[in-house]
């Protein structure tokens, strides 16, 4: 108490001041209307600062959920595709038929993940997501996000998988011209991250630029359609009758962190039929 008496006794001059600063202040901003409007705007807009920065705050811990909550929502939407679906039977003739819902199979679903960490600049390149065996991924699984066709499961293990993913030497997805049906193979020369090449489209078939260039389905790791770039140029193959189609991929590799790996229902069927196909073909009896 003695202490607090003399810093009273000390600063009593300053106290005195800034009491009868703050009492003036306060009829002068209460009495007078254009002093009290400009304190009350730039109050509301120091406060509406705070604000936004704590909803930027807010909604950057709030992000991954919601991107979660947003892949989710894109997974079941691209579910009811028909292109991830099997006709259970269909038109005969020329007889027009409107097939329902009951109609179809389920033949392609879609598990959402995310990239934990990734490369772009080497020969070869993968991408490592935080989905594995537990989550139902496998080798050999198609790997896309959003913007197109991303890459193929390498290596799984029970929390986590490794994508090659299409800036490798032999990724080898079949491909198509979207607009043609001309069919062919991506490949990756290693040099450009933003571009790739397909061969195997004979020179004697005229290729519009900027054609978009989706996945065959051929495979059956891919559904068909999934986009893959578009034509950026086509030069020909000296001493054989091919094109070199420079491709303009879809995706950024450098960028994406979202994606899904794609679960074919119906895979093992068709390897296995397939497998059933002699070397040498005999006439059906």
């Amino acid at each position: 108490m003695r202490n607090f008496l003399a810093f009273i006794r000390r600063f009593r001059v300053l106290l005195f001041f800034a009491l009868l600063q703050g009492f003036a202040l306060t009829v002068y901003f209460t009495f007078s209307s254009f002093p009290r409007t400009q304190y009350l705007t730039t109050a509301s807009s120091v406060s509406g600062a705070v604000m936004d920065m704590r909803n930027d705050v807010t909604k950057h811990f709030a992000l991954s959920g919601s991107n979660k909550k947003l892949q989710a929502e894109n997974r079941w939407l691209r579910e009811q595709l028909l292109a991830n679906r099997m006709a259970l039977k269909a038109p005969v003739g020329m007889d027009s038929v409107v097939l329902e819902k009951e109609d179809f199979i389920q033949r392609f679903e879609y598990i959402p993940g995310g990239i934990i960490s990734s490369s772009f600049s080497r020969r070869n390149n993968y991408f490592t997501l935080n989905i594995g065996s537990k989550q139902g991924v496998k080798h050999g699984m198609g790997v896309i996000s959003d913007k197109g066709v991303v890459g193929v499961i390498h290596n799984v293990s029970e929390y986590f998988s490794v994508v090659k993913s299409c800036l490798t030497e032999n990724i080898n997805v079949d491909i198509m011209i979207n607009d043609s049906g001309e069919s062919g193979f991506l490949k990756w020369n290693g040099t450009d991250p933003r571009r790739g090449n397909m061969i195997g489209v004979s020179n004697d078939r005229s290729i519009k630029k900027w054609a978009k260039i989706v996945t065959g389905g051929k495979s059956g790791i891919f559904p068909r359609g999934i986009p893959v770039g578009m034509v950026e140029k086509t030069l020909p193959v000296e001493g054989l009758p091919i094109w070199d189609v420079t491709v303009l991929f879809a995706e950024n590799y450098r960028t994406v962190q979202y994606v899904y790996v794609i679960k074919n229902i119906l895979k093992t069927e068709q390897e296995l039929l397939e497998e059933s196909i002699p070397d040498d073909p005999i006439e059906d009896e």
